[in-house]
This record gives C-alpha cells, structure tokens and sequence, in this order.
C-alpha cells in the first residue's frame, strides 16, 4: 500500500467543507483535475467510495461521512503543530479575517490587534467593523465577536466567551451638580439621556441593583447614535446621562472626565463572545488569533 499522503487529505476535505470540486477548485485556485486526482488517488488507497459524483452535485458517502470526521482532526492537529512550531520561532504566515462591531474596534480590539500583530509580523489581519450581524460562510469571515445577552441562535457557528461586560451610567461631574441629585432610578426621570442605537425603539433603561431588583426607566434621548465614541464625548460635554459597557468609559472615569451616575446599579450586562463555524479547518493565523483572543480579551475589558 502507498504511504499517506496528507496532500489528499487536505483536497478531500476541501471538497466536502465547499460541497463539490467547483468550488472547492476556486477557493484553492488550482484545476478542478488536480482535486480529482488526488481523491481518486485516496479512494483507490482506500478501496471505497467517499464521494458519490454526478453531474450537478457532489456528495459524501455513509464512510465518506466517517472519514470526514477522522480527517479533519488529522489535519487540525497538523495544523495546529505547525502554527505552534512558527509562533515560536515568529514565522506565522497568512490572512486572518475577523468581524466585529464599532464599539469593540474602538474599545477594545484596537490594542489587542495591534500587539497581535506585533507578535506575527508576517500575519495579514483584515478586519471587518459593522454593528450588523455577519454570516460568516456567505462572508468568508474567519471570526466573529459577538455581544449578546440571549444564548446565539445559530447551532451551526461555536461561540467562545471573552468576556461578561457590566453596563454602567456614566455623565460628566458638572451636568451632575447643575441638576436634580440622583440615588435611585426613579430620580432619573426628567433628566437628559443619550442612547445607543439610532434606529432603536421602545427607549429605557433596565436597571438592576446588587441584590437583583430591578426597575425600568423610560427615558427620551437627546441624542441616539451607533457609535459609542460619540455618546461618550456628549456626556463628557454635560448633554446628558449615558448608559455604555463600562470598560469603554475607563480612562475618563480616571481622569474624572465621568463619573457612575447611579453607583450600587447597573444597566444590564452583556456576553461578548468569539464566534466561529462549527465544521470547517482553520489557518494557523486564524488559530491563533483565536488562542489570543480567548487568553487577553477578558483580562484587557476588565475594570482595574
């Protein structure tokens, strides 16, 4: 018997991850013959069919399916030596892709990519910032970082949680002592607010205290924006109270730029977590900017 060749382990999966040769042949740039060769060449070794072929499509087989499976460990795990064997000697290569919204790219992935970056000189990250939800097949995004308060829905991506983020109200010192003292919620009412989310309805705040009570707030935005930086620089400027993760207030809450509006209650909180399709191989960047993200994200979001 001919020795493995990991070559054809690699194109099988390709073929059985883009559901064909077609599209498996684009994503590789090679000959759509080149793939049939090597899965021929598989198969005969193996004695069995793992891909049944016809005109329009290509399927597994039942052992197709099984192999699948042991394959794709296989080559993770060579994968994952490889990158492991280059991070060491700083030789990691390739494109990652990474979603993410403004708030987290403004926040918090700036730094953290920076020093990723730092440390893989020959890594390309392509980094997508929208506060819409991405598909990450249709896309071709390696990751996603996601905040949600709700399990996902999707069963077909495998979220990994960065961080729990504590969501406080914030507003500058001197719009504070011009107006109306505040120690509980219901002395927010009349005061002026700003909002995340310009298109977003049914405006309030749940507030919930260290013993679990909780009270909703309706308020009316002076201001409701999509972008985090520019609520924060209105509450700095005194146009109203806030309610923002609070991480992303950390160096005016510092410098005494903000201050916590309602101390002892909080706004809510939020997961952020890393997403990433459940059946696919990953590229050694990929695998380690995964690694990274898991290891420095929640201690990088903390409030110290």
């Amino acid at each position: 018997m001919p020795p493995v060749d990991l070559n054809d382990y690699f194109y099988f999966l390709h073929v059985a991850e883009k559901g064909g040769f077609t599209r498996a042949a684009e994503s590789l740039g090679i000959p759509k013959s080149r793939l049939s060769r090597h899965i021929a060449q598989l198969e005969e070794r193996l004695d069995t069919i793992l891909i049944q072929r016809t005109t329009r499509q290509s399927k597994l087989t039942e052992l197709g399916e099984v192999f699948y499976q042991r394959a794709r460990a296989v080559v993770d795990q060579v994968e994952l030596a490889e990158a492991e064997v280059k991070r060491k000697k700083n030789l990691l290569q390739g494109n990652v892709t990474l979603s993410c919204s403004v708030g987290v790219a403004q926040f918090a992935l700036k730094e953290l990519i920076a020093r990723f970056m730092a440390d893989n000189p020959l890594v390309t990250v392509l980094q997508q910032v929208t506060n819409q939800s991405v598909d990450l097949v249709a896309s071709g995004v390696d990751m996603s970082i996601r905040g949600h308060t709700d399990p996902l829905p999707d069963s077909t991506l495998v979220p990994r949680l960065l961080a729990v983020v504590e969501w406080n109200l914030f507003a500058a010192p001197d719009y504070l002592a011009n107006e109306a003292p505040i120690t509980s919620p219901a002395h927010l009412a009349g005061h002026k607010s700003l909002a995340l989310g310009w298109q977003a309805t049914g405006d309030q705040w749940k507030l919930v205290d260290e013993a679990g009570t909780e009270e909703i707030v309706q308020i009316a935005p002076r201001l409701k924006s999509d972008d985090m930086s520019t609520l924060k620089q209105a509450a700095r400027e005194g146009l109203g109270i806030v309610a923002l993760p609070a991480y992303t207030c950390r160096d005016e809450l510092a410098s005494g730029q903000l201050v916590n509006a309602l101390p002892g209650w909080h706004a809510g909180r939020a997961n952020l977590s890393l997403v990433m399709q459940r059946r696919r191989g990953f590229a050694a960047p990929v695998v380690a900017l995964q690694e990274y993200l898991q290891a420095e994200f929640a201690g990088f979001v903390a409030m110290r």
